[in-house]
């Protein structure tokens, strides 16, 4: 019942703000993300004592076809769920020193995400898996659609049709699967006991690989990303790349890898591939980017390639430090987006190039700015620095020269966040920027927040760790 109760509390919330308005919308949010966040750590502490039996829930919910209603947890569940829950409570709070259009429409979709990704990652059953999966397109889509910038329309409308044709391919993928099991069932611990035919992993790979691999994004799936990112309202943004894209990730471990494993191997030295080109790719275009959002949307690509790298070199040290990094990277990301978001509505300038000096006007911000770059780029004793390494290593002990292109994320990582800093807050002031306010006061509970996780977890990565290796050492024996 414990997992109802982590699916309750997000839905209940998203209705009950309908029926709010103006400020206390955004107020109600806050503090229905803060219990549900109060919620998930008693879970942890729960999951820590009990293990998942609290947290499983088995109803049949339909005789023909045959359809189980199935939440559990492991621990790559609970750190998806930690991840989404910590994160909400923060983009609500960046959001309270901006105006926004009917706020409790807004709130109420964030919320409503929020119970969609809880579900993606508690679900248990391919079918209420998918469901989620779907539910969760829907908020982001008219949060964009709504709330967006510029060409929002014809952007919002690509992203739409690129994430539907994923899901058709992973539902073709999920009715093969449901018709070969001998019971007719899409439940997860049936599926990766009774294997599709050998000779049906190929394409079941490909239909499962390339709806991830949208969400994800992997290259050459990812043109809707860096426009998406660009043009949704920041909140969206941080929803995206800080918790939806992990969707794809924590699938290829969850659904990918366990279920068709000859399709995974014999096409793995394609997946690993793609994903060092992107890594590559993605950190050139970065390096050549004026706009801020655009060069953190492909900076998001080369490090999302370096997981999925990790995840098919199909080692347990790869598959760890996906992990690691896919917690990290959410942190990380939602906190760069922030900034930006903070430059741009102080300077009304999405231009690299045409800032500078911010640092003489806002030597707070500018800290802070600086702390979440370092774990952007994996300074040791940063969360970026522990999941990097281990994903470094892992793809080492499955290839030596891709894990020397793989590699080159930190030295490019370092080059275009390094240079896009000292840019936009080092640099000869300018005129414009010399009445750029400090920080406000929920401005800094954010940007403390997320520079203490980004040192707590790369002081106690031990913390994901332990709670993450007994689920992985099951699927990498």
């Amino acid at each position: 019942m414990l997992s109802l109760t982590l699916l309750f509390i997000p839905l209940a919330a998203s209705l009950l703000l309908l029926f709010s308005r103006g400020g206390l919308s955004r107020n109600l949010a806050l503090v229905l993300t803060l219990v549900q966040l109060g919620f998930t750590a008693y879970a942890y502490t729960v999951f820590n004592a009990e293990g998942a039996v609290p947290f499983d829930f088995l109803r049949n919910w339909s005789a023909k076809p045959f359809i189980n209603v199935h939440f559990s947890m492991d621990g790559m569940s609970l750190l998806m769920v930690i991840l989404t829950n910590l994160l909400l409570p923060l983009i609500v709070l960046s959001g309270y020193n901006r105006e926004i259009e009917r706020p409790h429409i807004f709130y109420s979709l964030m919320l409503f995400m929020q119970f969609a990704l809880n579900g993606v990652f508690i679900a248990f059953d391919g079918f209420i898996y998918y469901i989620f999966w779907e539910l969760a397109l829907i908020p982001i889509y008219f949060i964009s659609f709504n709330w967006g910038g510029q060409n929002r329309t014809q952007v919002t409308l690509k992203f739409f049709i690129y994430t539907l044709a994923g899901s058709l391919l992973m539902l073709f993928a999920f009715l093969f699967l449901y018709n070969g099991t001998p019971t007719h069932s899409l439940d997860w611990a049936v599926l990766i006991s009774n294997k599709a035919c050998a000779c049906n992993q190929t394409w079941l790979f490909w239909l499962f690989f390339i709806a991830f691999a949208i969400k994800i994004p992997i290259v050459p799936f990812h043109t809707w990303q860096p426009d998406t990112y660009k043009t949704a309202p920041t909140q969206g943004t941080m929803l995206l790349s800080g918790i939806m894209l992990k969707m794809g990730t924590y699938s290829l471990i969850r659904w990918l890898i366990p279920v068709v494993p000859e399709g995974v191997k014999e096409w793995q030295y394609i997946a690993i591939g793609l994903s060092v080109a992107g890594i590559v790719y993605a950190s050139i275009i970065a390096i050549m980017q004026s706009d801020l959002k655009r060069l953190l949307a492909y900076s998001s690509i080369a490090h999302v390639g370096l997981i999925s790298a990790g995840i098919f070199a199909m080692n347990l040290t790869g598959m760890q430090g996906s992990l690691i990094q896919m917690f990290a990277h959410g942190i990380n990301v939602v906190g760069l987006f922030f900034c930006a978001d903070i430059i741009f509505n102080r300077t009304q300038n999405p231009n690299v190039e045409g800032l500078g000096g911010i640092r003489l006007v806002a030597p707070k911000f500018a800290t802070w700015f600086m702390v979440i770059i370092l774990g952007s780029v994996a300074l040791p004793l940063t969360n970026g620095f522990v999941g990097e390494f281990m994903l470094l290593f892992g793809v080492y002990e499955y290839n030596t020269w891709l894990s020397v292109f793989a590699g080159l994320t930190i030295i490019l990582g370092a080059v275009y966040m390094l240079r896009m800093y000292q840019k936009v807050v080092l640099g000869e002031p300018i005129m414009e920027n010399m009445v750029f306010p400090d920080l406000y006061w929920n401005e800094k509970v954010v940007l403390i927040s997320i520079g203490i996780l980004i040192f707590f977890f790369g002081i106690f990565p031990n913390t994901i760790i332990e709670l993450t290796e007994p689920f992985l050492k099951t699927i990498t024996k």
